[in-house]
């Protein structure tokens, strides 16, 4: 599992960095794992597809798991509408194409060829429903990452990694980072642990 906050941390091997397209002043460079995020959920009125792509441009492709495409809070038909003509063009600039499932998406809906990832974001009603799990389920079975957004407990941790996620993301290490990175690194190694339990 790999954790990635919305604040600029040192980087280990499963804790990285989500960066945020239009949030301001932040350090895009140095950072050796990171995802690019769309900056919808937080400023939509910002959001242009151009700046998108120019905006990944600057950035290493190389350290990136994923860049998401833009997608609208709560709406999965709007959402694809917005979404799935951009899955290409972020992929032709050298990035791992990801799209952010919200309320209302069903598995058998997504065009899975047009992405290499898929995030679970929308409401906390929906992404603990068993619509998202279902999601979870089928991008797992196609070879995709999958990413859950919004977590910053070891409970939502742990049910994201049950469910199947490879990464999630959150503004846990943004509060008293130094001693919640402690705590951070603990929740990791409890689930690293308990995933060897289970072989």
């Amino acid at each position: 599992m790999i954790y990635l906050s919305g604040k600029k941390v040192e980087c280990t091997d499963r804790i990285g960095v989500m960066l945020s397209f239009n949030a301001g002043k932040q350090s895009l460079h140095g950072h050796t794992l990171f995802a690019a995020d769309n900056g919808c959920f937080v400023q939509a009125d910002k959001y242009s597809d151009d700046g998108f792509i120019k905006w990944l441009h600057k950035l290493d492709r190389n350290a990136c798991l994923f860049a998401t495409a833009p997608d609208v809070v709560g709406d999965a038909e709007a959402t694809r509408k917005r979404a799935y003509p951009m899955l290409q063009k972020i992929r032709q600039s050298g990035y791992k194409a990801c799209y952010v499932c919200q309320d209302g998406e069903k598995p058998d809906l997504i065009d899975w060829q047009k992405m290499d990832a898929v995030f679970i974001g929308g409401s906390t009603e929906w992404k603990l429903s068993q619509a998202a799990g279902d999601i979870i389920a089928e991008a797992k079975r196609r070879s995709k990452w999958v990413h859950m957004g919004r977590v910053n407990s070891f409970r939502r941790l742990r049910l994201a990694a049950v469910l199947g996620c490879d990464s999630v993301d959150g503004t846990f290490l943004a509060f008293a980072p130094d001693r919640n990175k402690k705590i951070l690194k603990k929740w990791l190694s409890d689930l690293n642990d308990q995933s060897l339990l289970d072989l």
